[in-house]
């Protein structure tokens, strides 16, 4: 029997984050080295990147990367591709790299619902089939896609935010993680989400202020996630601790969605 401490190791592992240059994807990017895995992220700008690559090197994780457009497939392929020549294997994926626009249903131009959808979705797509493709040769992975309590709740208790084509993008990442955990479970394969509530990160930075009072009173905590909040949950799902749990997204929130 493996003792707590073996369970959580990511030692040896090789993890691919998206959206890893700062916010969430910073912090759970971290969690996984603290674990032991070594890094390989990507942010949309290279001047978003290099600073974290540069502070995890200098706190001693094994870390490379480089900029990616996440919802073009080419550059998908290069990033998997690249993260596979500089360790030799991929293990671990995280999907994090998102994006909004906030306008009314009625009003949103179809160019940004596709832009949102494209990076939310399709791009997480294109990562799970690129990574898939080479976990099912190998057999066995980890997937781990970061959806939000927005795509559980229709958006609520912010009700004054109106992001239409966030909430449609969360709720098909939730739909596709199900759906992928089913069909490469055979091949060794786990696939989960996360699904956090309301952190502080660049995405909400604008709307933070706003929020604080609803957190307050909505929030049965009554308040909004910590930064070291996620890291532990994608440890979790990242390792051996949760090596029976697959198609599930965790829900991290305060109990947001319980009211």
């Amino acid at each position: 029997m493996r003792s707590t401490q073996q369970l959580f190791n990511l030692a040896g592992q090789v993890a691919l984050v998206t959206g890893g240059s700062r916010g969430l994807g910073m912090q759970m990017a971290a969690g996984l080295a603290e674990a032991g895995a070594s890094l390989f992220l990507l942010a949309r700008r290279m001047e978003w990147l290099a600073p974290t690559l540069n502070e995890f090197g200098a706190r001693g994780f094994p870390c490379h990367g480089m900029s990616c457009d996440v919802s073009d497939p080419e550059q998908v392929r290069k990033a998997v591709d690249a993260a596979v020549t500089q360790f030799g294997k991929l293990d671990i994926l995280v999907n994090n790299a998102g994006v909004s626009w906030g306008a009314k249903a009625e009003e949103m131009p179809l160019e940004k619902w596709r832009m949102v959808l494209d990076i939310n979705l399709t791009g997480a797509f294109l990562f799970c089939q690129e990574a898939g493709r080479l976990m099912i040769r190998q057999g066995s992975g980890n997937i781990i896609n970061i959806a939000s309590i927005n795509a559980l709740t229709g958006g609520l208790p912010m009700q004054e935010i109106a992001a239409a084509g966030y909430v449609a993008s969360k709720g098909g990442l939730v739909a596709l993680t199900r759906e992928l955990a089913a069909k490469w479970g055979p091949h060794g394969i786990r696939v989960n989400g996360i699904a956090p509530g309301y952190f502080p990160s660049r995405m909400t930075e604008k709307i933070w202020d706003q929020a604080a009072p609803v957190m307050r009173d909505r929030v049965p905590l009554g308040r909004g996630g910590a930064e070291d909040e996620l890291k532990g949950v994608a440890v979790f799902l990242a390792s051996a601790a949760s090596g029976y749990i697959t198609g599930q997204t965790l829900v991290v929130d305060g109990g947001t969605t319980l009211v």
